[in-house]
């Protein structure tokens, strides 16, 4: 487990690439219920305005917290979590390979961003972008020590 009282503001925790394929969002789509066709159907996304088929909003959450929530050894120790989805995340077909082959990719980077020792949290402030495009804004995951 992370010792977090050794951690300053400007600490990176987290710098990791996140792969994603149409299997992600299958996989995703069954767990959740939301089958929306803008997440598995070219034609249908198109149709709506999208650039093409886009991962859940949500899955793109629990895919930035999931290391995080890895690097701190417990879960528990997360006492909030937020965000703002500031652009969707295109999850092209895989041309020649399976639906299973990544396409895209969530960059992550997690800082330190503020230690308040009264209260006895971290903030660990997250950027989160899919190719050049922050996806994923004013993120923010606040810690308990």
């Amino acid at each position: 487990m992370i010792d977090l009282s050794t951690l300053s503001v400007g600490d990176t925790v987290v710098s990791t690439e996140i792969p994603l394929s149409r299997a992600s969002l299958i996989d995703y789509a069954a767990a959740s219920g939301d089958h929306n066709p803008i997440h598995w159907s070219e034609r249908f996304a198109t149709e709506v305005g999208l650039d093409g088929v886009i991962a859940h909003g949500m899955l793109s959450m629990a895919l930035v917290v999931a290391p995080i929530a890895e690097w701190l050894g417990d879960p528990g120790r997360i006492v909030d979590y937020r965000t703002r989805f500031s652009a969707p995340v295109l999850v092209p077909d895989a041309d020649a390979g399976s639906p299973a082959t990544p396409t895209a990719a969530l960059s992550l980077e997690a800082t330190v961003a503020a230690v308040d020792a009264e209260a006895g949290t971290l903030r660990i402030d997250a950027t989160v972008r899919a190719g050049e495009s922050d996806v994923l804004s004013r993120t923010q995951i606040r810690v308990a020590r």
